[in-house]
């Protein structure tokens, strides 16, 4: 293999390391959080930079298998959290 088909695919992992780290690394807080919209309950995990960031996060995630179109996934989006759980990384 040629010298330089080596350094490519080296640098190639070392930004593919880097990219993962500083994806993984920026998630700080875990949340599950559970929404009821139109008589339905659905309930997800997210995470974020924060407790707010990643709440907000699972609420969306869980409106977007009970929320049919954009007016209703603002408005679900828009509801508190039911049950909602944190945990720091």
């Amino acid at each position: 293999m040629k010298k330089s088909t080596v350094i490519t695919i080296l640098l190639a992992l070392g930004f593919a390391g880097l990219l993962l780290y500083s994806t993984l690394s920026a998630q700080q807080v875990a949340c599950e959080a559970c929404v009821t919209f139109n008589g339905q309950t659905n309930c997800a995990s997210a995470s974020g930079t924060s407790e707010e960031e990643a709440l907000r996060t699972a609420v969306t995630t869980a409106c977007g298998t009970l929320a049919a179109g954009m007016d209703e996934s603002i408005r679900c989006s828009g509801l508190p959290p039911e049950r909602p759980r944190c945990r720091t990384k």
